[in-house]
C-alpha cells in the first residue's frame, strides 16, 4: 500500500457570522461545516491529511528529518554521537505541552460521519468510516500517553463555550488506553479489507494495533505491576497479529536491505510492506536520508559496541556462548562473515574513517549501487544519493514488525496467565524473518543465514537480565537487530522499564563505536596530529590512548575523546526518565483561569 504525500492539507472552515440578514449566508465558494459532508470522496479528502502526520516516513514534510528513521532517533544505547550523547530530560521546561488538534479533527470526522451522512453513505461505508477516525484517535492517543502518560481524554468534539471541559484536568491513561482499545477493536471489525492500493484497510489497522496494544501491555506489567491490564492489551495485541497472518496476504520475500532502498516498493514489497510512503522526484517528493549515509558526506552517529555485541552469531547464540569460528573478532569483515545477515545490511563492511563518531558507517539505507560506486574508486556522487534528491520509498510497516509484535504479545501473554509458547509459534514469526532471502552481494562477502530460534535450546545468554526469561531475552535481541536505527529502540526501552540501559557511567560499552586494528585496516589515521584525540578499548573495556607512538597497541573499540556521556538520571527524586513534564506555562495558564492542571506523575 503506497502513500504519495502530495497532499493539499484540508482546513474546514467553520464560520462565525454576525445575525445580520445577508452576512448569514453561507459562503458558496469555500466549504464549511455545513455543506462539506455531502459525498464519501469528501471524507476520504478529509482523512488524507493524516498520512503525512502519522506515517512520516523518511521525514514528516518534505525534505525534512523530523521523525526520520537515523537521524531523528538517535537517543538510544544503539547510536554513538560524536561529543556529548543525548539526555533524558533532566529538568521541566518553561513551556511545551501536548498537542490535541488532530484529536479534535478526528472527532469531528466521527461525529459528521455518524450523524450527518445517512441516505449518503451505506451503512458498510458508514462504518469504515467512522473505523477510520477511530483508528486514527486511538493512534493519536497512543501517541501522547506514550509521552505524558495521563492527558485529558476527549471522545467527542468540544466546544469553545465548554470551558470546564477546555480546563479539565488529566484523565487516568487506564481511562485514555480503554478508549483506544475500544477504537482498535471497532476499527479492526469495520475497516474495510481494500479500500484501494493508497489507503489505509483493516490489515494497517491490525498492524498498527499490535505495536499500539504491546506497549501498552508491557507497560502495565513493566511500570504499574499489574498482570491483568496487561494480559488484556497482549491478547489485543495477538489478536491483531493474528489477523495479519492468517490473510496470508504478506510475507518474508526480500533482503532486509532491499526494504529501505527500492525506488518502487509498489512491487518489489508487495507482501513484505503493509504501507508505505513513495518518493518521487517528478512529483517535487524528495528526501535525504540516503545522502546521510552515502560514504561521502560525512556522519556523527554511528553505532555503539554495545549494539555490535548485540548481534547474534549465524549459529543464533550469542558471541560469548558461539561455537561459530572468529566469533571473538570484532574487526567489521569478521562480523559480516560470523554475524546475522542484519549486520552486513545495516553497516559498510569496512571500517571507514569518515563516520566521526564509530568509524563504522551506517549504510543501511543506501542502496548498494552507491556503496559499490564510492567503494569502487567513485569520486562523485551518485546525482540520486546526493542532498535532497533521494527517493528511495520508506516502509512505514512491515510485515516483520507485525511478526515480532505479535510473538513477543505472546510471549508476554505466557507470564500473566496466557497460554505457553510453542516452537509454532517461533517458526511462523522469528524463524521466517531469519531465513529471508540474502542479496547476492551478502553471500559474496560470506553472509549466511542465521540458525532458526528453538524452543528446546534457547541460548542462555550470560548477560541476560534476571527479570525476563531467556525466550523474551531473544525476542528482544530480535527486535534490536531488526529496527535497528528506525523509530523503537527508545520505545521498547521505555515498555520494559530498561531506561538504565542509556547510563554511560555503567556501561562504557556506549561511548565506543566499532572494533578497528589501526596499523592494518586504517594506518593512514594512525598520524601525530591525532595524539590525544581517540582511545581503544579492549574487550574488558580497558582503554589505550593514541598518544602519536604507540600505533601497534591501537586495535580495539575506536573511542573518540570527544565523546562524553550522558548526565546522571537514574533513582533521582522526582524525574521520572519515562514520561515528559508538562511545561510550567501551561500549569500557570490552567490556573490563571481557576483550574488545576497535575504535573506529570515523578515531576514537580
Amino acid at each position: 500500500m503506497k502513500l504519495i504525500y502530495k497532499i493539499l492539507p484540508l482546513v474546514l472552515l467553520f464560520v462565525v457570522t454576525g445575525c445580520d440578514k445577508f452576512l448569514d449566508r453561507p459562503d458558496l465558494t469555500v466549504e464549511n461545516d455545513q455543506t462539506y459532508w455531502r459525498s464519501e470522496d469528501n471524507i476520504r479528502l478529509y482523512a488524507n491529511q493524516y498520512y503525512p502526520v502519522f506515517f512520516s516516513g523518511y521525514g514528516r514534510l518534505n525534505n525534512s528529518q523530523d521523525a526520520a528513521p537515523l537521524l531523528s532517533f538517535t537517543n538510544s544505547d544503539d547510536v554513538l554521537s560524536l561529543g556529548n550523547q543525548a539526555n533524558v530530560t533532566l529538568v521541566v521546561p518553561n513551556s511545551g505541552i501536548w498537542n490535541y488538534e488532530h484529536i479534535r479533527s478526528t472527532n469531528i470526522m466521527i461525529d459528521r460521519v455518524s450523524t450527518r451522512m445517512d441516505g449518503i453513505l451505506s451503512e458498510e461505508a458508514k462504518n469504515h468510516w467512522v473505523g477510520i477516525g477511530r483508528f486514527l484517535r486511538a493512534y493519536r492517543y497512543s501517541e501522547l500517553v506514550l509521552a505524558y502518560g495521563d492527558i485529558p481524554y476527549y471522545d467527542r468534539e468540544v466546544l469553545s463555550n465548554e470551558r470546564e471541559e477546555l480546563y479539565k484536568d488529566r484523565t487516568d491513561r487506564d481511562i485514555v488506553m480503554d478508549g483506544v482499545y475500544d477504537d482498535l477493536v471497532y476499527a479492526m471489525a469495520n475497516t474495510r479489507l481494500n479500500d484501494g492500493a493508497q489507503f489505509i484497510n483493516r490489515y494497517v489497522v491490525a498492524g498498527f494495533a499490535s505495536r499500539i496494544a504491546l506497549f501498552e501491555g508491557s507497560w502495565q506489567k513493566y511500570y504499574y505491576n499489574n498482570n491483568e491490564r496487561a494480559k488484556k492489551f497482549f491478547d489485543l495485541a495477538i489478536t491483531a497479529g493474528d489477523l495479519v497472518i492468517q490473510s496470508a496476504k504478506y510475507g518474508i520475500t526480500m533482503d532486509y536491505k532491499a526494504q529501505f532502498t527500492s525506488n518502487n516498493l509498489a512491487s518489489t514489497g508487495s507482501k513484505d510492506v503493509l504501507l508505505y510512503r513513495e518518493y518521487n522526484a517528478a512529483l517535487g517528493i524528495t528526501h535525504a536520508i540516503v545522502s546521510a549515509s552515502n560514504l561521502v558526506e560525512s556522519l556523527n552517529i554511528g553505532p555503539t559496541t554495545d549494539l555490535l555485541k548485540a548481534y547474534i552469531c549465524t549459529d543464533g547464540k550469542p558471541w560469548e556462548m558461539s561455537q561459530v569460528s572468529g566469533a571473538n573478532d570484532f574487526d567489521v569483515q569478521d562480523l559480516v562473515r560470523t554475524r546475522d545477515s542484519r549486520l552486513e545490511a545495516t553497516f559498510l563492511s569496512q571500517p571507514y574513517a569518515r563516520n566521526n563518531a564509530s568509524l563504522v558507517y551506517v549504510t543501511k539505507f543506501l542502496p548498494r549501487d552507491g556503496e559499490a560506486h564510492i567503494m569502487g574508486g567513485g569520486a562523485d556522487q551518485l546525482t540520486q544519493y546526493r542532498s535532497t534528491n533521494n527517493e528511495t520509498d520508506y516502509p512505514v510497516l512491515r510485515y516483520a514488525e507485525v511478526l515480532l509484535n505479535w510473538i513477543e504479545a505472546k510471549a508476554e501473554a505466557a507470564t500473566v496467565g496466557g497460554s505457553a509458547v510453542t516452537q509454532e509459534d517461533l517458526t511462523a514469526s522469528v524463524n521466517v524473518i531469519r531465513n529471508r532471502p540474502l542479496a547476492a552481494e551478502a553471500v559474496a562477502r560470506g553472509v549466511s543465514k542465521t540458525s532458526p530460534l528453538m524452543l528446546a535450546n534457547i541460548p542462555a545468554d550470560p548477560n541476560k537480565d534476571g527479570d525476563v526469561s531467556d525466550l523474551i531475552w531473544e525476542i528482544r535481541r530480535e527486535r534490536r537487530m531488526e529496527f535497528t536505527f528506525e523509530y523503537s529502540r527508545l520505545v521498547d526501552l521505555r515498555r520494559w522499564g530498561k531506561i538504565q540501559y542509556l547510563d554511560t557511567e555503567a556501561n562504557s560499552d556506549l561511548l565506543s563505536g566499532g572494533w578497528v586494528n589501526f596499523p592494518v585496516d586504517l594506518q593512514s589515521f594512525l598520524s601525530g596530529d591525532r595524539a590525544g584525540t581517540f582511545m581503544v578499548a579492549d574487550l574488558d573495556g580497558d582503554l589505550t590512548t593514541y598518544d602519536g607512538g604507540n600505533n601497534s597497541s591501537m586495535r580495539g573499540f575506536y573511542r573518540n575523546t570527544r565523546n562524553e556521556g550522558r548526565r546522571p538520571f537514574l533513582n533521582q527524586p522526582n524525574l521520572n526518565p519515562y514520561l515528559q513534564p508538562v511545561g510550567i506555562n501551561q500549569i500557570n495558564e490552567y490556573k490563571a483561569q481557576g483550574y488545576t492542571l497535575s504535573q506529570t506523575e515523578g515531576w514537580q
